[in-house]
């Protein structure tokens, strides 16, 4: 091929490769919420990425229709890639529920896309970890929603964070007392912007897009304004709800999680109420959650998620609510990056054999494979050069230990043991079964 027409390699806007300093601590991210999720009896699926247009569409609101990568197939079919798990879970629950039974309680870990602004830690093409519970109301689900995203910031490495919780009826409860109870949705939506824009903003959006009065968005914002104790919410938002049927429905429902949560152990610092807790997507209709680190509350919601009991009954008569959340992996990444948590190696084996006497492969390779035999990665490099430039490559990356051996160590049968972090070395026994070449690795790896 002519120079001229060599294609020039680039990735699309919103988009990008991941190097493997990159995949391996996403991986590891992703096996850790595998584990969590197991933990509690959630089960894996998987959906296919591209699914009828009809499924998607005006399924999670206004903005994400607009967020929707959507064309016409060969075959003349509209269709759309997923913009989150949750909308094709309801329709392969409605699809399969026959079969599997209730509850349903799944985890997905997969790609979606959505075509929106790029911003730190977001890109139009992420993964979702997500876990939902289907086919019950029972408040048992919300609280373990909440104890499983507890475990799992705790299992990543985390014990500064917040789950913020609120009950989208609590909200419906005042609107309804507000004779607003028919613009819900362009009030959750406008709401659901008030960490991002302010509360005069958000009061604005209302008047302009639910027909509200100054005073009925004043009262709306003053009660995403709450704040004290999870006790003195509770109490707070009592009276506001007042008379409503819907708003005492989600306060009990809250009180009964917190209760719940406490009873477990979990810290009073990791669960607050937060009623400027929306959520924007139109499908949520009960509990919502939000999860915020500590230390980098600006990086904004890390995990999120809720209830939504309406979302199957667009595919099928059987009444299936759920409840689950999703970790967001991409965001959470960055998040860790920025305080210091991610290990820089680009090789998920930490032991490093070079190759340098040219006769000894068998030996190499014997070794490698008795230190694999113990569960320990191992790399054995692919040609015999100089000791120097071997180690460099191991330097650059990021292996934890050097096993060194030419053919005066193979003679004495012995090994050199590199500390290659610390820069310090040992020589020890070279056994048959390498039990104390597999002693000092582990001494260097449990450091």
């Amino acid at each position: 091929m002519s120079k001229t027409n060599r294609i020039t390699p680039r990735t699309l806007k919103g988009f990008r490769d991941y190097l493997p300093e990159a995949m391996i601590p996403r991986e590891r991210l992703i096996d850790v919420a595998r584990g969590v999720y197991r933990s509690y009896g959630f089960s894996p699926i998987d959906t296919p990425a591209l699914e009828y247009l009809e499924i998607l569409a005006g399924k999670g609101g206004e903005e994400t229709d607009k967020q929707l990568y959507q064309f016409e197939d060969h075959g003349g079919r509209r269709v759309g890639l997923r913009f989150d798990l949750t909308v094709p879970l309801a329709r392969f629950a409605a699809q399969h529920i026959g079969r599997l039974g209730t509850p349903l309680k799944r985890y997905h870990i997969a790609l979606v896309w959505r075509g929106e602004n790029t911003q730190r830690g977001r890109y139009r093409e992420f993964m979702q970890c997500d876990f939902d519970t289907i086919g019950t109301r029972s408040v048992a689900a919300d609280v373990e929603t909440v104890l499983v995203v507890h475990d799992l910031f705790r299992a990543i490495g985390f014990s500064e964070f917040t789950i913020r919780i609120n009950n989208r009826m609590v909200l419906s409860g005042l609107l309804e007392q507000l004779d607003l109870d028919d613009q819900a949705t362009p009030v959750l939506r406008a709401l659901d912007k008030l960490a991002k824009v302010g509360p005069d903003r958000v009061a604005a959006e209302m008047t302009e897009t639910a027909q509200c009065t100054e005073d009925q968005a004043r009262q709306i914002v003053r009660l995403s304004e709450i704040s004290g104790t999870n006790e003195e919410v509770l109490r707070q938002i009592e009276p506001l709800v007042a008379g409503s049927a819907t708003g005492q429905a989600g306060l009990a429902r809250l009180q009964e999680i917190v209760g719940a949560v406490r009873a477990t152990g979990v810290a009073e610092s990791r669960l607050q109420l937060d009623v400027s807790i929306a959520r924007g997507l139109d499908y949520y209709t009960g509990t919502v959650l939000e999860t915020f680190l500590d230390a980098l509350p600006g990086i904004g919601s890390v995990c999120s998620g809720g209830r939504y009991d309406n979302l199957a009954e667009l595919y099928t008569r059987e009444e299936l609510p759920g409840i689950g959340a999703s970790l967001g992996l991409d965001r959470l990444l960055a998040a860790m990056e920025e305080l210091g948590m991610i290990e820089k190696v680009a090789t998920p084996a930490p032991v490093f054999i070079p190759y340098f006497d040219r006769d000894r492969l068998h030996d190499y390779l014997r070794l490698a494979a008795a230190v694999r035999a113990a569960g320990i990665g191992v790399e054995v490099f692919p040609e015999p050069k100089k000791l120097g430039q071997q180690l460099k490559y191991a330097d650059r990356r990021g292996f934890r230990v050097a096993l060194i051996a030419g053919e005066s160590e193979f003679e004495q049968r012995t090994c050199r043991i590199k500390d290659l972090a610390a820069g310090q070395q040992q020589d020890v026994p070279l056994e048959d079964d390498a039990a104390s070449i597999l002693a000092a690795i582990e001494t260097i790896l449990g450091k």
